[in-house]
């Protein structure tokens, strides 16, 4: 199965090509620049330099959230864009859980976490055994207090990945709690794991229409929490 993958979820910007397991391309952008202006660049690039199209390709995965409101939005409206196009399903990715796949080969507690503001992370946690990824935790919006608690605990190794990963690492181990940060390399959100997760969970049956495609915000925009 070859698969199209795209992570917007945060400030970098990603796009990958899977096939099988096995990344054939993938380009990352971390600028600053909006991911409007950056993805489909990258997307085109992919294409032009492995001589596929999106006519080869089975899925368009996308990390569907949670994560930056507007950068969800983009990357959710041009997964169903390409998929609708070209007529092929679509897959949304939890951004945690792919994240989570960049240290499945630390044995341990994977703390995903990305900065919800106001003192939270988007986060799940997973247990890491020789490369195989547990899920403990659903995603959810979490208070740093509230996920210290929780770990306080636990003594087993605790590795933090995330573009929040800092943020949820100097408070846990503020609050006493050992762990890691992963390498610079592993610790963003990347397009690769999310193809990866997206063969996982397609071959269980979860691939959508891109109509069916939705954002997971796990919360409610500002906007909306103002007017309430």
């Amino acid at each position: 199965m070859k698969i199209l993958a795209l992570e917007t979820s945060a400030k970098a910007v990603s796009a990958a090509l899977s096939e099988d397991g096995r990344i054939l391309a993938s380009g990352y952008q971390d600028t600053g620049l909006t991911h409007s202006r950056t993805l489909m660049p990258i997307v085109e690039h992919l294409f032009r330099n492995t001589g596929l199209t999106m006519a080869d390709c089975d899925a368009v995965a996308v990390a569907a959230g949670p994560g930056s409101f507007t950068g969800i939005r983009i990357g959710v409206a041009a997964a169903k864009g390409l998929a609708f196009a070209a007529e092929k399903p679509a897959v949304g990715v939890s951004t945690l859980a792919a994240m989570a796949r960049n240290v499945a080969f630390a044995d341990g507690l994977v703390l995903c976490a990305m900065d919800a503001r106001r003192s939270q992370i988007y986060n799940a946690v997973f247990l890491a055994e020789n490369g195989h990824l547990t899920r403990l935790t659903p995603d959810r919006a979490i208070a740093l207090e509230e996920l210290a608690q929780e770990l306080r605990e636990d003594s087993r190794p605790k590795m933090v990945v995330g573009d929040g990963a800092r943020l949820c690492y100097d408070y846990l181990s503020g609050a006493g709690l050992s762990c890691r940060l992963a390498p610079p390399h592993l610790i963003m959100q990347n397009a690769a794991s999310v193809a990866l997760e997206a063969e996982d969970l397609a071959a269980a049956g979860g691939l959508v229409s891109a109509q069916d495609l939705q954002p997971v915000y796990l919360r409610p925009a500002q906007a909306q929490r103002l007017k309430l």
